[in-house]
Order: C-alpha cells, then structure tokens, then sequence
C-alpha cells in the first residue's frame, strides 16, 4: 500500500481572488481508504472537482497513476481511472436502476454512432457485455430487485447505492465518494462501510471519501486528512486527528467539538 495512486502537489485554486485552496500537497496510496473531513466550506468537494476534472486550478500538479491529469476533461478523468458519486444525488429521471447503471459504461464503449445505427454483431455484443455488468455491479451493492423501476422511485438509501453502482461501472481504480451516508439511517451507514471495504477488498478499488459523519470516517478509513479554510492542516490515523489540537479547534466553531468530531 506504499505506492502513491493520486498525488496532489502544492494545488491551489480561487474565484474571483478567494482563496478556495492553498497550496495542498495530499495523496492516496494505492489500496488505501482514506478520507477528507472539515468544517463546512473548508473545501473538501473543491478539492473533489480540482481532481475530477470540473475545476482547474491555478497552481500545482494533480498526477494519478504517474500521469498528469490537470489537462483532462472530466470525461477523460473517468476514462483515465476516477470515477465518482455527488453529494446531492444526480440519477438520471426517467431511466430504469439498470439503465443508470449501464450509462456509466459509456466511456468503455468501443462501437460508434454508426455501429449503433446499424446494429452491427459487435455493437450488439457489446451492449449485452454492458447490461451483464451493469447487473453486476447492482449486485455488488445489494440492488438486485426493480431493476426495471425508475431509479428516482427507489427508497433513498437504494438510490445511493444505485449511484455507487453507476460508478462502479466505469471500471475505476480510485473511487470518490461526495457525503455518500447523507440521509441514510443508523443501520445503512454500517451497510455502507461494510460495502467501502468490499469495494477495496474485492473489488481492489482505492477509496477517497468526503464525509461528515466522523464516527463512519473512523471505522472505514486508515487515513484520514482534515482541510480548513483551504488548508491541510492535518493528517494521520482517525485517533491521531481527533487528539489533534489544530482540528480540534477548527471545529470549535460548532455546538461542541469533541462531539462534531463524533470519536
């Protein structure tokens, strides 16, 4: 787990002159669960779109497996290996659970517009490729019912799980995850730690999270990494950050530190 999937290098980003991010240096090994915590407006999903491709920004370099991705739309981003979900759920309406699921392939398709017309051996081949493993991966995540519903129609934890699932299905080997146990109950966060590790086990995918729930962040990362105002200023073992004077006092600004901190 030592060798370095994503390295960001003195990255630094602003609108309009507001320092967003200044000067962060942050990695995720290969393999690892690792997360990003801080109060809110600390930068976090900034962080999320400097990396994915939907912002870029004015300093610093972003390389993930050893290639420069600043460079990359966010489409080449996901080709390239990064796939991710959002904080506020994006299915598409209208569209069935597989047929959410089966359009995160798309940038694995190999038949063309007009193989697509003419529906060509290969481009029915591939479809059928699609929808298997499309199938698959609801699977994975414990939707194997309704497939044929619309995904918006679901209960919400089913649609988190859907959206997951989307991802999964752009084959990454990083995974990011934008507040994924928003909303959800008591018994599905545990569902969705034991889920984040499969994704890593078995699936061999490397996890980065957003998450406010610090009690989920302990029990599913080994690193955790805490932004405040667009600063890194601290990183190490969920028991290291909790001890850790500097975040402790970031969070002093709500109702009660040690419990926001949720250790």
């Amino acid at each position: 787990m030592n060798d370095t999937l994503l390295d960001l290098t003195g990255v630094g980003l602003a609108f309009a002159g507001n320092r967003v991010l200044q000067d962060i240096d942050f990695n995720v090994p290969a393999g690892a669960v690792v997360s990003l915590i801080g109060p809110n407006g600390a930068g976090k999903t900034s962080l999320f779109n400097c990396i994915t491709g939907f912002y870029k920004p004015q300093t610093g370099r972003i390389t993930f497996g050893g290639h420069e991705l600043l460079d990359l739309k966010p489409h080449l981003v996901t080709k390239a290996g990064i796939a991710r979900t959002f904080q506020n759920l994006r299915l598409f309406r209208e569209m069935t659970v597989l047929e959410n699921v089966m359009s995160g392939m798309h940038c694995r398709t190999r038949s063309g517009a007009i193989a697509a017309v003419l529906r060509t051996p290969r481009q029915r081949k591939e479809e059928r490729e699609i929808e298997a493993f499309s199938r698959d991966c609801l699977r994975f995540v414990g939707v194997d019912d309704d497939l044929d519903r619309e995904a918006t129609t679901l209960a919400y934890g089913h649609q988190r799980r859907i959206e997951i699932a989307r991802a999964l299905a752009t084959r990454p080997k990083l995974l990011l995850l934008d507040e994924p146990a928003a909303g959800l109950n008591s018994g599905e966060k545990e569902d969705l730690i034991a889920l984040i590790a499969r994704i890593r086990d078995e699936r061999g995918i490397s996890v980065l999270l957003i998450e406010h729930d610090t009690g989920l962040v302990m029990k599913a990362s080994e690193r955790v990494s805490v932004l405040d105002h667009g600063v890194m200023i601290a990183e190490g073992t969920a028991r290291e950050i909790q001890n850790d004077p500097k975040v402790i006092e970031a969070y002093l600004g709500q109702d009660d530190a040690e419990a926001s901190l949720g250790f």
